[in-house]
């Protein structure tokens, strides 16, 4: 049952049965401490510009 929710819960229980129960947190991880980049940590300002702008930039509708 690939590509289903319950495929997908039994997948989930699959790996933490194999790998431990701290399964996705540990390659959470190892993602996180692969960055190099440093990202809007590194800068910021480019941070501040990039929330104006998505704020800007609204899905609501308009109210009236």
């Amino acid at each position: 049952m690939a590509g289903t929710k319950t495929g997908g819960k039994a997948a989930a229980k699959t790996n933490k049965t194999k790998y431990g129960s701290d399964f996705y947190a540990k390659i959470g991880a190892m993602g996180g401490k692969k960055g190099r980049t440093g990202g809007f940590y590194a800068n910021r300002e480019l941070a501040r510009l990039a929330g104006a702008k998505g704020g800007r930039i609204s899905r609501r509708t308009k109210k009236g």
